[in-house]
């Protein structure tokens, strides 16, 4: 493309987003950058993308993110947010993606009128530069959105309103679960941030007296809030030297190392929690590739095979659902790796490239070993 036909097609742009509400362009921003995260190959979104945040930037108007009364209502969850698509957050974690069509349809939607006067009194309170004034009307508001919702939800005819109408925000049908997760975790605020006090700053090795110290505090969370566990878990999690030994947590209640039994274990979600931290690494690692950070990629590349050395010495996964979920990823990042491996022209009869590495995946057993033989025997007989 010549600099003249760029530049034609950034003023065409740019005239198009003019005709649009800004409801419209954030609705817009917040659902293309879902599909970026979410993987989905959408033609000269990078562009679109680009145009969408400097138009918000350069006019003033608020995407969600900005420091405006929205923030405030959603700043009790930014340990728990992620940006990943919703059908990726995972347990003890909210896609920030979806904020943006949740906050829309309470202020259009649901409770305009109380939106409204939250809007107004929260923005005077930050323009005056009174930060903790602002804090107290967003949690009053929440306690507003927590008792109405508290009494939508339960009935299938209040979930279906909820669903269709966050259906006119977003595409995506994993938002409702996203708004579940996000009242669940305004519930347990005042739990949250005990459990978060009694725990260290860093933890180094996660056995022993380590774990130990951590099952009172979450033992006693557990027991009053269910639901607040995940939550407890991410912050646990982010004071890990290594994140993926939340692990212990399922693998320590029972002597058994089958699937099936630490499924029955009050902390199972810890395995499903880890294998997140996996799929993380892989979506980092594909970014790596876009841009051509070999060394990055190969580093990433060493976390994902530690990460799954562990699960794999630590539990039995046999044909249990963790164990279809960990080869479906794996099998992904070795398509990832050998594409990434091809587009190199290498010698491979006297060089290796630096993602074929004898050292960098571990050895696997040589039960594992023997299954992938009989796999590659099969798919040799039917390529034939």
């Amino acid at each position: 493309m010549t600099e003249t036909t760029a530049a034609h097609a950034s003023e065409h742009l740019k005239r198009y987003l003019r005709q649009l509400t800004p409801q419209v362009r954030s609705r817009l921003l917040t659902e293309l950058e879902r599909l970026h995260l979410q993987g989905e190959d959408v033609p000269h979104s990078e562009g679109l993308i680009a145009a969408l945040r400097a138009e918000f930037r350069n006019t003033g108007q608020h995407h969600y993110r900005a420091g405006n009364p929205s923030r405030y209502f959603f700043q009790p969850l930014e340990p728990f947010l992620v940006n990943a698509a919703p059908e990726r957050a995972g347990s003890g974690r909210i896609a920030r993606g979806t904020l943006e069509p949740i906050w829309s349809m309470i202020t259009d939607r649901l409770l305009p009128s109380m939106a409204g006067d939250y809007i107004a009194s929260a923005g005077k309170a930050i323009a005056g530069n009174n930060l903790g004034e602002a804090q107290k009307l967003a949690a009053t508001f929440q306690k507003k959105i927590l008792t109405y919702l508290d009494g939508t939800l339960p009935s299938a005819d209040g979930e279906a309103s909820l669903r269709s109408g966050l259906e006119i925000y977003t595409s995506s049908h994993a938002t409702l679960a996203e708004l579940v997760k996000i009242l669940d975790a305004f519930r347990a605020q005042p739990a949250l941030a005990e459990f978060s006090a009694a725990l260290p700053q860093s933890i180094g090795d996660f056995e022993g007296e380590a774990l130990g110290r951590v099952l009172g505090p979450l033992n006693a969370l557990g027991a009053k809030q269910a639901s607040a566990v995940p939550f407890a878990l991410r912050i646990l999690s982010s004071r890990l030297k290594q994140p993926w030994q939340l692990i212990h947590l399922a693998t320590a209640a029972t002597r058994s190392r089958a699937a099936a039994a630490l499924l029955a274990t009050p902390y199972a979600v810890a395995v499903s929690m880890v294998l997140d931290q996996i799929d993380d690494k892989r979506m980092q690692l594909l970014e790596a590739f876009k841009v051509n950070h070999t060394a990055t990629a190969r580093e990433i590349l060493t976390g994902i095979y530690e990460i799954e050395r562990a699960v794999r010495s630590s539990i039995d996964l046999g044909e249990s659902e963790w164990g279809h979920r960990l080869e479906k990823i794996m099998g992904s990042v070795r398509t990832a790796v050998d594409s990434e491996v091809q587009t190199i022209a290498v010698d491979h009869l006297h060089l290796r490239h630096v993602l074929e590495s004898a050292d960098l995946r571990p050895r696997h057993s040589w039960t594992e070993r023997l299954g992938r033989m009989i796999w590659k025997g099969q798919a040799t007989l039917v390529g034939g």
